[in-house]
């Protein structure tokens, strides 16, 4: 199975994300293909006309004031990813690595960047092939694109560099060679279409997304299977109550959980609470048994993960649009006849964005922590045993030693939620003078999910002890699956043991599988 891009086709984040995860090949039509090369076209024209265009005939960066013949094209362009190659730390992941490629591809595709179809050909089959260009992942600037890292792929398919094929690291021409392909030649303004552009944190960003619309999908879920464990009220998501706050988000929530818990016995239907506290009045003031609201972690949800579902929509919106864009600089435009100095490369959009998806996961998380306090608390999980430990109490720690790891967790995930997208510092000469960060935000939004999916995973593991102890017979059909699904990876703990692989085997599940209840 091929993945085939088409001019007016507008490519959805996810599929980036689905053909990254599965090495599924990626092929352009013959639509793309004449525009493709309409815009190579219009640029040999302007060429041919002596019109004087940046990184074409003109030096770049902070030497845009220099004038370059175009006999000197090749090596000037091939210059401008070696100097600009410069991101260092641990190399990107092959997901991650074509991803990238993939979004790159989609934005050459659209026919305004002027590379010749003979090099986007090759960009194509280097994506295909399995070799992977080894990407540093840190220091982009994520203005004039992602430079660095974009860099870090254009080498190897000029033949220089370092690539993984087949697990091993290989110099980038004996990379292609291994799989029978031709480095590129570059003509003039070909480097610049290669890596100039916010492919980087497009690519990266289109798994973040995924990932967490996977996390979020089956935290409601999580959700309702806590209020289970809790003996929570179902009242509070009534969706008469939500109507009288219009925020979309809020309403979903509230009505999946209300819908979800109609058929359970372990939440707790409210007017049985009243009725037992009405038949508890006296004449003085007393406590009664039980409470008739629950606190804010159980009651709240709707309010809490509302935004979080509304902000989810927003933010993939924003970098499904930069996506199906032309991202780079100049642009070159066939319909027009005309190229277009711009600053399409400059990464705000999807830096804001991956600072809003760090944010908006940590609200999650914080939703998560303190569940996790309420079940191991036996002041406050409703009748459960502390830390959950219905065996041999004391002698046993039951679940205690897992709410370290989540409040670690809570705690660095929220230093990291400080915006990169306002961190800008100016480069190149005061050239590039305000700048996005974009791929260090979303870098660091995909070490949020795993923190997140790590506290989660302990939470589902804490709800599923407790509905345990409570009796799973009064699971909800929905919340039963989710429990069933759950014992598959983690037994009913009624012996001490270290819990770290289960943690672990619960995240990567809830950041990979869709719908895992």
């Amino acid at each position: 199975m091929t993945y085939t891009l088409s001019i007016g086709k507008r490519v959805p984040l996810a599929d980036v994300a689905s053909t990254a995860v599965s090495a599924t090949p990626v092929a352009i039509d013959d639509t793309v293909r004449e525009r493709v090369h309409a815009s190579r076209r219009t640029l040999e024209k302007f060429v041919a006309e002596e019109r004087v265009i940046y990184g074409v005939n003109t030096s770049m960066g902070g030497f845009v004031n220099y004038l370059v013949p175009v006999t000197m094209a090749r090596q000037l362009q091939e210059n401008l990813l070696n100097a600009v190659a410069t991101n260092v730390g641990a190399h990107l992941d092959d997901t991650t690595v074509r991803a990238i490629m993939t979004s790159r591809i989609v934005s050459l595709s659209r026919g305004n960047s002027a590379i010749s179809l003979t090099n986007l050909d090759k960009l194509i089959a280097v994506r295909n092939s399995g070799v992977v260009p080894c990407v540093p992942e840190k220091g982009s600037l994520g203005t004039s694109g992602d430079l660095g890292p974009l860099a870090a792929i254009a080498l190897v398919c000029i033949g220089q560099w370092k690539a993984r094929l087949n697990g091993e690291v290989l110099p980038g021409a004996e990379a292609l060679k291994q799989v029978g392909l031709e480095p590129m030649e570059l003509s003039f303004k070909e480097g610049l279409a290669l890596i100039n552009g916010t492919s980087g944190m497009v690519g990266l960003g289109s798994l973040n997304i995924t990932r967490a619309r996977r996390l979020l999908e089956t935290y409601l879920l999580v959700s309702a299977l806590s209020v289970e464990g809790l003996a929570g009220k179902t009242k509070p998501f009534d969706p008469r109550v939500h109507a009288l706050k219009p925020h979309k988000g809020q309403q979903a929530v509230a009505t999946f959980l209300y819908e979800t818990l109609a058929d359970s016995t372990l939440a707790v239907d409210e007017l049985d609470t009243e009725h037992l506290l009405s038949s508890e009045m006296g004449d003085t003031a007393k406590a009664g048994s039980q409470s008739i609201e629950d606190a804010y972690s159980i009651r709240c949800t709707p309010q809490i993960l509302g935004p979080v579902v509304d902000s989810l929509a927003s933010i993939e919106q924003v970098v499904e649009d930069e996506l199906n864009s032309s991202n780079d600089n100049p642009l070159v435009d066939p319909d027009e006849a005309e190229v277009f100095h711009n600053g399409h490369f400059h990464g705000q959009y999807v830096a804001m964005a991956m600072d809003h998806l760090a944010i908006a996961m940590t609200t999650l998380m914080n939703l998560s922590n303190r569940r996790v306090d309420r079940f191991l608390d036996k002041t406050n999980s409703e009748g459960l045993p502390a830390f959950l430990c219905k065996e041999d109490p004391g002698l046993r720690l039951g679940l205690m030693g897992g709410q370290f790891m989540t409040a670690s967790l809570t705690a660095e995930t929220r230093a990291k939620c400080m915006p990169m997208s306002i961190q800008s510092l100016t480069s190149t000469g005061d050239f590039q003078d305000i700048v996005s960060f974009g791929f260090v935000a979303a870098r660091r939004a995909a070490e949020v999910l795993e923190n997140v999916a790590h506290v989660v995973a302990f939470e589902l593991l804490c709800a599923a002890q407790a509905v345990d102890i409570r009796g799973i017979e009064g699971l909800s059909p929905a919340t039963r699956r989710l429990y069933e699904k759950t014992r598959e990876v983690v037994p009913y703990l009624d012996h001490d043991v270290t819990i770290t692989e289960y943690v672990e085997e619960l995240a990567q599940r809830l950041l990979s599988e869709p719908g895992l209840g």
